[in-house]
């Protein structure tokens, strides 16, 4: 397969020098992929909850208790693409349901949906570029009414949708209809607005007169005595620096307020106040506290206008807040957070009762932080061991700034964990940290958990102490084995998955096993490493052929036998890692080498013409992968550096010509990567790898293993020039 024209190849413009492969690739990743923070948005509380694949509950039949046989609900929201794209979808089905994307049916339930409501249907729909608007249609029968909606590839792509009506853009979630007899076609024809429309639509997000009475914090948090809210915001001023702003101000139960962490006015009850507080040019801290102390309770609190600007803007950027006030609380005597503890985004604040967060001036809306970046702060395996290998390569070319970048994204998951586990129980599903937060399988935690522990050894991070702790925990007590001790999956996303064993899954335990044993200082973690790679040999391993077998399935009891490449790849690639830090005198170090050694000697003759191994090993016509071959060569050259190898001379000719290869087929001159197979399920049949596995432009499975490889080619090429 030819990707492109061998004039646009990174060979042409570096030839044989590997750091420069591994720059443009770097450089390009870390390009397209820049360190943008997470997206803070409200959500309603009064509208949709969510289950742990991330798909929203949409139950009427408790929203709405008259609701009538016949009548009909829709649910409105909007959902943004980076790019036409189509997507997979999943529904549940309590009713009858239509669903429309951007004007277009693309789903209509019939009558065995609609009687299986735990069935999760699942469809795929079309993406514009841009916004993409979504009207359900839920019809009442005497069966309910309602479904649950949502992404159909939770672990990669857990979709956040956006109301769909100008007046509530940017917030989180999903707004729906009181019940009305207009069926789809109609509503369509009308137009779908929030104001003036043929339908209301709720969560209501006003408040009642009532309640603007008794003060802001009161409709927020009841007025309870004694207990204190905080409100903040930030003043920017463009006047000169410490000149006079005039503050009018009014309360109703205690206020002290602080300007960049100074007090600046206190009392202990009600009353109105005049303040001159000297600002500093651009954004100025404003901090409300308050207790409570009667019946009403609120405050509020204005510039007066001087010969320069002075503006309220809210503290950090909130898609969908009308205001620029947040508001916490309310808190216990003793625990109230101070005013530079309010600034730390991360922190679930203890209120006495389950922790709270920051909140809004309008009806249950409360401020959640969402991950809307492609992959950047994201946590999932493959891009584990990509950022595996940018840290592996910051280090081999003393880039500090690829190291820092690494560590950057792992710790945005890592500081944000406590919170998305009290995300995630507060709304049903976390709006980060997805896969971490709900860790229910290998892939979910010991790729990434490695490169975690690896980025340690550069310094401490927020959070991650917790997450290894977390991740050991899971791996050694919870996750699923088989009575010899061997690391397999029971569940599954769909019933043929379950019941079986992944050579995949080395690479999701052993190197966090090993890494942990030594963060940790316990040796049985680096035991159970060893004692894994042994037990997938004794079902997975094809000795006639000296390859393995992709998967074992207990349903039927037996291996595919199928040599898929890249699962090949993840054992050999992870038995070198284990053997770079195996103890020299460790009781299996000896049947491992050995082990190693037949493996090595297996995948030598498998090596293709172009020095690239294929997606089926010993499929000449299937296509020449990039990620097997990456992972080949990078195991090689770690055995030829650490005379692992009997006879090294034919694997240092199989790294070289495989990392030529390389350069001169998969990677163009701009740093993509072309050939990298896609995530894959399994089968019995090698044209399913060969025929339905298709490669993947700059996937992520693919450019960390390859930067690895460069960088161990690299020592080679040291090595022999000694």
């Amino acid at each position: 397969m030819t990707y492109f024209d061998p004039n646009e190849s990174v060979f042409k413009k570096c030839n044989h020098n590997v750091e420069g492969v591994l720059q443009t690739i770097a450089q390009r990743y870390m390009g397209a992929n820049p360190a943008h923070p997470f997206v803070y948005r409200l959500f309603c509380k009064d509208s949709f909850t969510r289950i742990h694949d991330y798909r929203y509950v949409m139950d009427f039949q408790d929203k709405f208790e008259d609701l009538r046989i016949g009548e009909f609900v829709y649910a409105w929201a909007k959902l943004w693409s980076d790019q036409p794209v189509e997507l997979n979808f999943g529904i549940s089905c309590y009713s009858p349901v239509h669903i429309y994307v951007n004007g277009t049916r693309v789903f209509a339930s019939n009558i065995s949906d609609e009687m299986a409501p735990e069935r999760k249907n699942g469809f795929r729909a079309q993406m514009n570029k841009g916004w993409n608007e979504f009207v359900l249609q839920f019809e009442k029968t005497a069966n309910g009414c309602g479904g649950v909606f949502g992404t159909g590839s939770y672990k990669n792509f857990p979709l956040h949708f956006i109301c769909g009506a100008p007046e509530r853009d940017g917030q989180e979630g999903w707004m729906y209809s009181e019940p009305t007899r207009l069926d789809a076609q109609q509503l369509l024809a009308e137009g779908l607005r929030e104001t003036e429309g043929p339908v209301r639509w709720l969560p209501n997000l006003s408040w009642s007169e009532e309640a603007q009475q008794g003060g802001v914090f009161k409709r927020l948090f009841s007025a309870e005595s004694g207990r204190t809210a905080i409100a903040w915001t930030k003043a920017h001023s463009r006047g000169p620096e410490g000149q006079p702003s005039r503050w009018l101000g009014k309360h109703d139960g205690s206020l002290t307020l602080y300007v960049n962490g100074k007090e600046v006015y206190s009392a202990q009850d009600s009353g109105e106040f005049q303040v001159d507080i000297p600002l500093s040019f651009g954004d100025n801290e404003i901090v409300v506290r308050s207790t409570c102390t009667r019946s009403e309770w609120g405050f509020s609190l204005q510039p007066v206008e001087v010969d320069h600007a002075v503006s309220l803007i809210p503290p950090f950027p909130v898609e969908g807040l009308r205001d620029h006030w947040l508001y916490l609380g309310s808190f216990e005597e003793g625990s109230v957070p101070e005013p530079e503890e309010i600034q730390l985004l991360n922190q679930v604040h203890d209120d006495g009762r389950g922790g709270t967060y920051w909140r809004c001036d309008m009806p249950n809306a409360w401020v959640r932080p969402y991950l809307e970046n492609t992959l950047y702060a994201k946590w999932n395996y493959p891009l584990g061991v990509t950022l595996y290998g940018l840290m592996q390569t910051g280090a081999a070319l003393r880039r500090q700034d690829y190291i820092d970048y690494v560590r950057r994204h792992v710790e945005q998951s890592t500081s944000f964990d406590e919170y998305s586990l009290w995300d995630g129980k507060q709304y049903g599903a976390a709006g980060v940290n997805n896969q971490l937060a709900f860790i229910d399988s290998l892939d979910d935690c010991g790729s990434f958990g490695a490169t975690m522990l690896a980025a340690l050894e550069y310094g401490k991070m927020e959070g991650a102490e917790k997450v290894a702790a977390r991740i050991a925990d899971y791996i050694t007590r919870v996750q699923d084995r088989l009575p010899s001790g061997a690391l397999y999956r029971v569940r599954g996303s769909v019933d043929f998955m379950k019941d079986t064993l992944w050579c995949d899954d080395l690479y999701m335990s052993v190197p966090f096993l090993y890494r942990y044993s030594a963060y940790s200082q316990d040796a049985s973690y680096m035991d159970d490493a060893a004692k894994q790679i042994l037990l997938y040999k004794d079902y997975l391993y094809m000795p006639d052929q000296q390859i393995m077998s992709h998967i074992y399935d207990f349903k039927t009891d037996r291996p595919t036998l199928i040599p898929w490449g890249r699962g090949n790849g993840w054992v050999l690639f992870s038995l070198a890692e284990l053997l770079g830090a195996l103890p020299e005198k460790h009781e299996k170090r000896e049947a491992l080498i050995a082990f190693y050694r037949e493996l090595c000697a297996g995948y030598l003759r498998l090596q293709g013409v172009n020095g690239l191994w294929h997606q089926v090993l010993t499929d000449s016509a299937s296509y020449e992968e990039t990620s097997c071959t990456s992972m080949f060569v990078y195991a090689f050259a770690k055995g030829i550096q650490n005379g692992w190898l009997l006879e090294p001379e034919a694997y240092v000719q199989a790294v070289m010509k495989g990392w030529e290869g390389l350069t001169k087929i998969n990677i163009d001159k701009l740093g993509n990567i072309y050939g990298v197979c896609r995530g894959s399920g399994y089968s019995f049949s090698g044209r399913y790898y060969k025929d339905e596995l298709p490669w993947l432009l700059n996937d992520t499975h693919g450019i960390g293993i390859v930067m690895l490889a460069g960088v161990e080619v690299m020592n080679v090429q040291q090595r022999m020039r000694r």
